[in-house]
Order: structure tokens, then C-alpha cells, then sequence
């Protein structure tokens, strides 16, 4: 009996079709990637119409009707850059909150330098997102705005609001890690065996390649093979490649995370984790979940490997407002944002939620904000580094806020 035999002209025809395809699709290639490509980020357009030492308050410009009575503040994390959030015409968030009636602002932290090493977490959430609340509050005569996290700064917003929830109307909350006391994921292990104090006596502020780099070793075959192997099999499509320049423009364009930030964050959370147990404190106060008595919409990935949803699940059940709601998206870290399909389900869902509670609010502390106001202008944070440097914390000293008008 016969073996059987291998079907040589077979093979070799599928070698020489497989050969005819790769040398087509190198011709499209070059065609493509020597031509003009449109791989711009962040292009719709907004004014800077407040500042405080590298930080930016972007009020964008409306697209039409603004139908939302309460204006929107978006904080993003101090990790990577807010214009994922307007990485491409079409494929944006900001622009599905303008054409949805939204007012949007949103803060842009810039690039730390070496003298805000000694910036802790207080100063981010007290100082500058607290600025930026009650420039929009003072602008728009209201006494509490809409407020909305996204990841680090997500949690940044879980803390302002028990913090301050005299100033906050609606608070939603998008991949926000409050809960870390889970093994879902190699970060969260990671981070509970860190050396931070080392790493931050090392390099003063935490370094945004370095950080990058720990983000690819999380899943190295998916976001260092993969990705690119996707990328020359598509890369006669012209679309295609202008996505992917525009996503690695976003990836590659990581700041400094400012050294004693990182350091309390990585301690009170990831190895303590005193957020969720209303136990983390900022500036001598507690962080009172139960104080949370606003509306809270809660969004997280059901796929995300940096803030799973053991993360993300618990803080709806541990805050004192009894008008909270879960989505659980089947996307990962970043599709909610940048995914066509789920972006369908993400922006129009949370503006439709803040149109349902968007009733007036009475205007009855503009006077007492004023007041406020003038007093923060007389000096709320220390400018001198090195008074900072003598301290384990930035020291409140004085120094003038400006709320500065400029075109982009």
C-alpha cells in the first residue's frame, strides 16, 4: 500500500500566488507611504482660558447648539496625554460632546519638569483641578458642574468629589481604578512589590518611557509583535496607516509623572489601598466615599489588562449616592474611547445621562465664591522649588492663578 503522497505542485502554486500578493500589496505600500499622509491629532478647536504652572484649562468651541445646561469638565490621567479623547475627525469623543450640545472643558496637565518632583496628589486634586472647578463655576455662575474622570484621573475625580460634592452636580467615571486589591492583571501585582521609594529617590519624577516600557512587558507579544505584524499586512491601505501614525503619535507622547504624585499613588492605592476603604487622606482630610451623594455613571472594560473590572466594580456599592449606574463595555483600556463601535454606545450614553439630570441649579454662592476666589488669586500653592525640596510634600505658599484667554 502506498504512502501518502505530498502535493508539491499544490504547494508550490500557493507560493507563487502568496509571492504575486506580498509583491502587489509592497507596490500599494510604497504608493501610500510616500504620499501625504493626514496623521494629525488633536485638531478640534478650543481656547486655554485658565493656567496654573504647567497646567491648561481647554474650553472647547462649540459645533452648534450647547443644549446641556451644566458645562462638562473632562480630567484625564496624568499618564499619556488627554487627545486620545481627540485622536481623529469622525473617530472623536470631544466632537460626539460638541455635536450632542455639551460644553466641554478639559484639563491638560503638560509636561512635568524636575521642579515638580515634590507635587503630591493633593496638589493636583485641591489644587489644580479645584482651580480649574471653580473657574467654571465662577464663568458660568453655577455653584456645581458636571464632572467626569477618565483612569488616573478618574480616581483624581472619585477623591474632589467626596471632597468637595458642594461643587459637583453629576460625577462619571470611566476605566477608574478605586478598588486594587485584586490580582486581575499583571499591573496590579506588579505594583504591590514595587520599590517606589527607590525609584523616586532615583529619578525625581517618574519617567514617562519608563512607564511606557512596563505598559509593553504587560502583554509583549500583542503590543510588540502583533501590532506591527498587523500593520505590514495593512499597510497599502491608506486609512489603515494614517490610524496607526495617530495612535503611536498618542502612545509615544507620555510625560513625566511628577515624583511624589507617584509615589502616594502607588502607596496609598495600589499597596495600600485606602480609596476604596474611605480611609486615603489629602491635605489632613479623609476621603469620605459616603460623601459622594451626587448621580454616578461608572464605566469600565470588561477585556482591560491595565484596570480590570475588579478594579473598576466596587465603588458604585461603597458611595452614599443612591442614583449610580454600572456599564460594563466587552473593549478594552482604550477602545471605549477609540473604537468606532463602541463609541456609539459610550459618549451618547453619557450625554443622554446628564440631559436626564440636568435640572437648574441655583446660582445662590456667587458671592461666597467670589470671596473664595479673590482669597485663592492671594496665594493657595508654594511656587519656590526650593522650598519644596526641604519638604516631602509641596508646602501651600503664594503665588497668583491666571485665567488667561488664548486662541490655540
Amino acid at each position: 500500500m502506498g504512502g501518502a503522497k505530498i502535493p508539491v505542485d499544490l504547494i508550490l502554486s500557493k507560493l507563487a500566488e502568496d509571492a504575486k500578493q506580498a509583491h502587489e500589496r509592497a507596490r500599494r505600500a510604497s504608493d501610500v507611504l510616500f504620499e501625504d499622509l493626514e496623521t494629525s491629532i488633536a485638531t478640534t478647536p478650543y481656547d486655554v482660558v485658565w493656567r496654573e504652572d504647567r497646567v491648561k484649562l481647554k474650553h472647547y468651541r462649540p459645533r452648534g447648539e450647547i443644549t446641556l445646561k451644566t458645562p462638562l469638565l473632562v480630567v484625564y490621567a496624568l499618564i499619556n496625554r488627554e487627545t486620545m479623547l481627540d485622536l481623529q475627525p469622525g473617530r472623536s469623543v470631544v466632537q460626539r460632546f460638541l455635536d450632542d450640545g455639551v460644553d466641554l472643558y478639559m484639563i491638560d496637565w503638560g509636561y512635568p519638569s524636575r521642579k515638580d518632583r515634590f507635587l503630591t496628589i493633593d496638589d493636583h486634586v485641591n489644587g489644580y483641578i479645584d482651580g480649574a472647578v471653580d473657574y467654571i463655576r465662577q464663568e458660568h455662575g453655577l455653584d456645581k458642574i458636571n464632572l467626569m474622570g477618565i483612569c488616573m484621573g478618574g480616581a483624581f475625580c472619585v477623591m474632589y468629589s467626596a471632597l468637595h460634592p458642594e461643587k459637583v452636580k453629576n460625577l462619571v467615571t470611566t476605566v477608574t481604578p478605586t478598588n486594587f486589591d485584586t490580582d486581575q492583571g499583571l499591573l496590579h501585582i506588579w505594583m504591590k512589590e514595587l520599590d517606589v521609594d527607590r525609584m523616586i529617590d532615583t529619578f525625581g519624577n517618574m519617567p514617562g518611557d519608563m512607564m511606557n516600557f512596563g505598559f509593553l512587558l504587560l502583554n509583549p507579544a500583542r503590543l510588540m509583535i502583533d501590532k506591527y505584524v498587523g500593520f505590514a499586512q495593512n499597510m497599502d491601505k491608506k486609512d489603515f496607516v494614517e490610524n496607526f501614525v495617530r495612535m503611536e503619535k498618542w502612545i509615544f507622547d507620555s510625560p513625566d509623572v511628577p515624583g511624589e504624585t507617584f509615589r502616594q499613588f502607588v502607596k496609598d492605592c495600589y499597596q495600600k489601598n485606602l480609596l476604596i476603604q474611605s480611609k486615603m487622606k489629602l491635605g489632613g482630610k479623609r476621603v469620605d466615599l459616603q460623601k459622594i451623594t451626587m448621580p454616578l455613571l461608572n464605566f469600565y472594560g470588561l477585556y482591560d489588562h491595565l484596570v480590570p473590572p475588579a478594579a473598576c466594580e466596587l465603588l458604585t456599592s461603597r458611595v452614599g449616592s443612591r442614583d449610580t449606574e454600572d456599564i460594563c463595555l466587552k473593549t478594552g483600556h482604550i477602545g471605549i474611547y477609540v473604537s468606532s463601535r463602541f463609541q456609539e454606545q459610550f459618549a451618547p450614553k453619557i450625554v443622554r445621562w446628564l440631559k436626564e439630570r440636568d435640572g437648574a441649579e441655583k446660582a445662590g454662592g456667587r458671592a461666597a465664591r467670589a470671596k473664595s476666589t479673590a482669597q485663592r488669586g492671594k496665594g493657595t500653592r508654594a511656587k519656590g522649588a526650593a522650598q519644596r525640596g526641604k519638604a516631602t510634600k509641596a508646602q501651600r505658599g503664594k503665588g497668583a492663578k491666571t485665567a488667561a484667554k488664548s486662541s490655540r
